[in-house]
């Protein structure tokens, strides 16, 4: 499943340059995480990086970008041209 920022966001700037996919970017009010390269960094690191580093904990699932595991790793082998760690 893709990660979602919430409007509680304070821009912050800690998640965009964590992010191993590029997939996070300054939206017209907050960040934003683009799900089509969100991968919650899988085949990256063992949890989110965003999600680590966000001191308001305004990082969450997307219920509207629901993937498995395995979709996640098919997305990462896409996105990297590498097999997953």
């Amino acid at each position: 499943m893709a990660l979602i920022i919430d409007d509680s966001c304070i821009n912050c700037d800690m998640c965009e340059p964590e992010c191993p996919n590029e997939a996070i970017t300054m939206g017209e009010e907050v960040y934003e995480i683009d799900p089509g390269l969100c991968t919650e960094c899988l085949g990256h690191y063992d949890k989110p990086t965003c999600v680590s580093v966000c001191p308001i904990d305004c990082i969450d699932p997307d219920p509207e970008h629901k993937e498995s595991q395995d979709e996640l790793l098919i997305k990462y082998a896409r996105l990297t041209g590498k097999s997953p760690n």
